[in-house]
């Protein structure tokens, strides 16, 4: 089973056990995060798809640990000027790991038919 993750802006096909990397989260490590903007679920027999969010599916996950990437480096130049500047970013992340997938099957209820407006149809003999 695999899902669609909507988490901080960015999204995400998650399957439990699966270990990602996140825009940083503000919970400690070791705690315990739900994520509840499910786009899309897939059991292998069903695929669910939200419009735009499924209700009752949420997304359980632990964090393992926080970090920050490797810096990534910005270099700008115009020639003949003498004009150089050198800038250094390193994004912070969260990385987790996804516990379970919980989908909630409420049963669903029909909405009840209004009768039709006029007169009632009567069966007539003859002929």
């Amino acid at each position: 089973m695999y899902a669609i993750v909507d988490i901080a802006g960015k999204q995400y096909k998650v399957s439990e056990g699966a270990k990602l990397k996140v825009a940083s989260l503000d919970k400690n490590a070791g705690g315990n995060v739900s994520f509840d903007k499910v786009l899309l679920t897939d059991n292998g027999k069903s695929v669910k798809v939200g419009t735009p969010t499924l209700k009752g599916v949420n997304i359980n996950a632990t964090i393992l640990e926080h970090g920050r990437e490797r810096k990534i480096l910005i270099y700008k130049k115009k020639r003949r000027k003498g004009y150089q500047r050198k800038n250094g970013h390193r994004q912070g992340y969260t990385l987790i790991e996804i516990t379970k997938i919980k989908a909630t099957t409420g049963t669903t209820k029909k909405a009840p038919t209004k009768a039709k407006k006029g007169k009632p149809e009567t069966l007539k003999e003859g002929k």
